[in-house]
C-alpha cells in the first residue's frame, strides 16, 4: 500500500513550472511500463500547451487545479478543477488556460 499526496505534488510542480521556459512539468505517480495502468501528474503553467499527439489508449484527465482546454480535430472542451475529461480516440493537444495541474490515467493498449 502507498499513499501519496496530490496535493502537495500540485504544489512542488505548480512552483517548478514557474521556473521552466517550458513551462511544464511531471511525474508519474503509478504504473510504468509494468502496469497496464500508468498515472501522470502534469502540470502546465499559464498558455503552455502538450502539442497535438496520439491517444495510447483509454484516457481520462481529471483538473486538479487551474483551467485547460482539451481539443481534438473541431472540437474543444474546457475543464476546470474537479471535471473529468475523457480523451478521445483520436490526435489531441491540451492547452492552460491558467496554472493548470492535472492527473492523466491511462490504460495503454496491447
Amino acid at each position: 500500500m502507498r499513499k501519496i499526496s496530490l496535493d502537495a505534488l500540485v504544489r512542488d510542480h505548480l512552483e517548478r513550472v514557474a521556473t521552466r521556459s517550458a513551462g511544464r512539468s511531471a511525474e508519474t505517480v503509478y504504473g510504468g511500463h509494468e502496469h497496464v495502468l500508468r498515472q501522470t501528474l502534469l502540470t502546465l503553467a499559464a498558455g503552455a500547451s502538450l502539442a497535438e499527439h496520439e491517444n495510447p489508449g483509454e484516457a481520462t484527465l481529471l483538473v486538479l487545479r487551474g483551467r485547460l482546454v482539451l481539443r481534438s480535430g473541431d472540437d474543444s472542451w474546457e475543464g476546470r478543477a474537479d471535471d473529468l475529461l475523457v480523451i478521445p480516440q483520436a490526435r489531441h493537444s491540451v492547452e492552460a488556460l491558467e496554472d493548470t495541474a492535472f492527473l492523466l490515467s491511462v490504460v495503454q493498449r496491447s
